[in-house]
């Protein structure tokens, strides 16, 4: 008889911890496909104010460091205007490759990288609010350490981030794993007490 007991209480416990088992694997893997989906919103695109620097190998005369300009275009040596803006780095260097490709070179190779990012701005309750150039990996939290930190009145708790090229302001929780880009307007709330 208490055999019985003690081995439908060790089924019991055994379903609980197969069931923790299972929601942890879910949540797990919940966790992954969304930190997927972040990076892929944050690949780098280029916008007016990025300076690059474009290498075609082989040719010096085609080589060399340029801006992206007001109407999103970097002009270049024999090809001209190029649109860059809302492109990816392998993006803008297919789209140069396939340019000199058309006439000028037989098989191009292209790499560009960016030397100079557009800046990020970050305003309300800091310390130094304005324009602050950017670093890769910044987060939200080190553009408020760059700002000089909170004042007195911040809600520390959250943030409101535009990111470039939307007029939408999106409330997150402040923590540190919220990425900013180039372009992206931080705005740090007063508290309400």
């Amino acid at each position: 008889m208490m055999f019985r007991v003690f081995l439908k209480a060790f089924h019991g416990l055994l379903g609980l911890v197969l069931l923790a088992v299972a929601l942890s694997v879910a949540a797990v893997a919940g966790a992954s496909a969304q930190s997927a989906a972040d990076s892929r919103d944050l690949v780098y695109k280029l916008g007016t104010g990025d300076r690059v620097r474009v290498i075609v190998f082989n040719e010096e005369d085609l080589s060399g460091e340029f801006e992206v300009d007001s109407t999103g275009s970097v002009a270049l040596p024999l090809i001209g205007n190029t649109s860059a803006r809302g492109l990816t780095l392998r993006e803008f260097e297919t789209a140069i490759a396939d340019a000199l490709r058309d006439g000028y070179l037989k098989d191009p190779r292209v790499n560009v990288e960016v030397l100079n990012f557009r800046p990020f701005y970050i305003i309300g309750e800091v310390e130094n609010g304005g324009e602050y150039d950017f670093v890769p990996e910044m987060t939200v939290l080190n553009a408020v350490a760059l700002a000089g930190g909170y004042t007195y009145r911040a809600d520390d708790r959250r943030v409101y981030v535009t990111k470039a090229g939307t007029n939408a302001e999106i409330e997150h929780r402040m923590e540190s794993a919220i990425k900013v880009l180039p372009g992206d307007i931080i705005r740090v709330p007063e508290r309400f007490f």
